[in-house]
């Protein structure tokens, strides 16, 4: 092949059809929760921020990390459903190579970033719980900050290389993604070469990040549980039980349908294409929708700070 014939067989589009298999009319009823459910995400988060950065008491530790957890899952939702519910709305929608790799980036960076944030929490909790005489001290606001930059840096080197070796690849005029985003396999299938390099560097990554954040979050919760268990009041441990139990069904609804959508990328073909797309896309949704609530409303400072901030506008 000889100088630029990879770009003349790489389309200057992609066309994305949503959920194929689903017929417009459903489409529009499925947009309806969608687009609430991104609203409450949108309300939600951005509530949160306000109040953390509002009251000097909350810039600690556990709220920075909340804060930063809020901006990613703005960032993370925001990237996917305006484009998506246009789709549903309006039909398949034009997207720019481009735009294309644009949002690949921003989805799968930031999913790395929320997977981060996630452990540093739960690191957060089991200092907080086994070592409170000393968490002021390991955990400084200058630790927490180099924490937050290596969690982004991490994303920073790791994702770039799945536009790079997109680039490469000729798409014989193949431009239908049969999916409602740019998802990097969902691309990577449209190319009409060996995508050995870029499915086993996807492969490599999602076994580092989720391999090694789901560890760090398990060994954590394990040391946490043992904690509880060794308190004195039944009052004490049913309550830290049950604030344990809301932030891991939080993690557990992250983890698990983007572990669904890589693993029937590769081995689920049996599986219905419109299941493996809702599930994709409730992984960017649901948490960003459900994290200001577990995190923030059952958190009793924040709670009393959003029942002030109502209260004196009702008043």
């Amino acid at each position: 092949m000889g100088p630029g014939s990879f770009s003349d067989l790489r389309p200057s589009s992609f066309l994305l059809m949503g959920i194929p298999g689903l017929e417009a009319t459903a489409q529009h009823w499925i947009s309806i929760p969608l687009c609430s459910m991104y609203l409450l995400a949108l309300l939600g988060n951005l509530l949160l921020l306000a109040v953390i950065q509002s009251d000097p008491s909350l810039h600690e530790p556990m709220y920075l990390f909340l804060a930063t957890l809020a901006i990613t899952d703005l960032v993370l939702s925001t990237s996917t459903l305006p484009q998506m519910l246009a789709i549903f709305w309006l039909g398949p929608r034009s997207i720019s190579f481009h735009s294309c790799m644009a949002q690949m980036f921003f989805i799968h960076t930031f999913s790395s970033v929320e997977s981060g944030i996630l452990v540093a929490m739960a690191l957060d909790r089991y200092v907080a719980i086994c070592l409170p005489l000393r968490h002021s001290a390991i955990l400084k606001p200058s630790t927490v900050a180099r924490m937050v930059l290596l969690i982004l840096l991490r994303g920073l080197v790791l994702i770039p290389p799945f536009a790079l070796l997109l680039w490469r690849l000729p798409f014989c005029g193949h431009r239908v993604i049969p999916h409602a985003y740019c998802e990097h396999m969902a691309v990577v299938k449209l190319a009409c070469a060996d995508t050995t390099a870029n499915t086993m560097y996807g492969l490599a990554v999602a076994l580092f990040v989720v391999g090694l954040d789901t560890l760090c979050i398990a060994l954590s919760y394990t040391m946490i549980l043992r904690a509880v268990f060794g308190l004195p009041s039944s009052q004490e441990r049913l309550k830290a039980l049950s604030t344990c139990a809301s932030h891991c069904c939080v993690i557990l609804i992250f983890y698990i349908p983007g572990l669904f959508s890589f693993l029937t990328h590769r081995f689920g073909h049996n599986v219905p294409h419109h299941i493996h797309i809702l599930l994709a896309t409730l992984y960017l949704l649901v948490p960003p929708m459900l994290n200001p609530i577990v995190y923030g409303v059952k958190t009793k400072q924040i709670r009393i700070r959003v029942v002030r901030v109502f209260c004196v506008r009702v008043a």
